[in-house]
């Protein structure tokens, strides 16, 4: 229950994103300039400027929180469970950040395995947790942020939870279904 005076969460979380990533950005422009990225680590592709996550990253967080409050007032019209969804909306949130922040380690530290393995654990989690949530996508993205500005990390997280919610949505109910069966 939200009470009168209180935030509504979609202004308080992007409120926080747009205060986090000026600051970063501010940050960078007064200590060494705000870098660019190579799309692919390719020299001879475009680079794109961190500038464009003080756009991005605002927007994204109005959209993604906007697809969240949707789904619990989707959810909350059927079962009064608001404490549980919350819970699993934080859970999801945590699970992208600390993959995002992973990978973002893994390239900054040159660790080849884990890197050359992403799409991998990303399929294998796909099985188990609904990847393509708004909530996931977000946490995903800030935790590449600091490495890799906002925009490579959205485009590779859209894709990758396209493929997510192929896998969630039509191949795990296959997979339950056959295991089920294959148990009686």
């Amino acid at each position: 229950m939200q009470r009168k005076n209180a935030i509504p969460p979609r202004i308080f979380i992007t409120g926080i994103v747009t205060i986090l990533i000026l600051g970063l950005l501010f940050w960078q422009y007064f200590h060494d300039g705000v870098p660019s990225h190579h799309i692919l680590q390719q020299k001879d592709l475009p680079e794109i400027s961190n500038w464009w996550g003080g756009l991005l990253l605002p927007a994204l967080a109005w959209i993604l929180m906007g697809r969240i409050e949707k789904r619990l007032n989707k959810q909350d019209s059927l079962t009064q469970q608001n404490k549980n969804q919350t819970i699993k909306i934080v859970g999801l949130f945590l699970l992208g950040l600390i993959l995002g922040i992973l990978i973002a380690v893994s390239f900054t530290n040159d660790y080849k395995f884990f890197l050359d393995n992403v799409l991998y654990v990303f399929l294998v989690l796909s099985l188990f947790f609904p990847i393509y949530y708004a909530e996931f996508i977000l946490g995903f993205i800030l935790g590449m942020t600091y490495t890799f500005g906002a925009v490579l990390p959205t485009i590779f997280i859209l894709i990758i939870a396209a493929l997510g919610f192929l896998i969630y949505r039509f191949i795990r109910p296959l997979i339950l279904r056959v295991t089920k069966a294959a148990g009686k």
